[in-house]
């Protein structure tokens, strides 16, 4: 595919491997997935659920800045959560960030995360 761009911003979590923070084809720009680092610190925000929920989506909306955009051209988002019984409070901080019609939208309890984050999100976004 000849026609990838790599977004990239120092006002998100650098990449913690070989990843790009996001990848634009065409109208499509892929977010990988964001935990909650404090891009300045690199460490998690908070240990709590709502804490780490909102830098997830403070991360993802600079990213989404950066590709032009901002969360609201969000189509799709792949939400992976240590624990399932914080699925009510991420839902309250999500419709803080997003406004009708809302993405598309999977959740997933996952054994761990990186860094032992509670919570990281992934997105599709359509310019």
């Amino acid at each position: 595919m000849s026609d990838r761009e790599a977004i990239q911003t120092a006002d998100a979590p650098a990449a913690i491997g070989p990843y790009s923070q996001a990848i634009k084809s065409g109208s499509m720009i892929f977010l990988s997935g964001q935990i909650p680092l404090n891009p300045a610190t690199m460490e998690l925000a908070g240990t709590g659920i709502d804490e780490q929920t909102q830098q997830v989506f403070k991360n993802l909306g600079v990213v989404t800045a950066e590709a032009g955009g901002n969360l609201n051209n969000i189509v799709k988002l792949s939400i992976f959560l240590t624990d399932l019984n914080n699925f009510d409070s991420v839902n309250a901080i999500m419709a803080e960030h997003f406004s009708e019609p809302y993405p598309a939208r999977s959740t997933i309890e996952v054994s761990a995360l990186p860094k032992g984050a509670l919570v990281e999100i992934d997105a599709v976004m359509c310019l």
